[in-house]
C-alpha cells in the first residue's frame, strides 16, 4: 500500500488509477484531484509528508 502524498490516504498500489512519477518515483492518489494537486507543485508533496494539516481535499477520505 501506498500514501497519497497530498492527502494522506492510503491507496493500493495495484489498482490506483491515478499516478504521476517524479524524480524516478511513481507517487500514486485517490482521486483525479490529488494527482491535479501533486502534478501543479510536485516537489511541495514528495518529501513524504501530506501537504495538508488536517481534513481530506478530494472527498475520499
Amino acid at each position: 500500500m501506498a500514501k497519497d502524498p497530498v492527502c494522506g490516504m492510503t491507496v493500493d498500489e495495484k489498482t490506483a488509477k491515478f499516478k504521476s512519477d517524479y524524480m524516478g518515483k511513481t507517487y500514486y492518489f485517490c482521486a483525479a484531484s490529488c494527482k491535479a494537486t501533486f502534478d501543479k507543485s510536485p516537489a511541495k508533496f514528495a518529501g513524504g509528508k501530506s501537504g495538508h494539516s488536517g481534513g481530506c481535499c478530494c472527498g475520499h477520505c
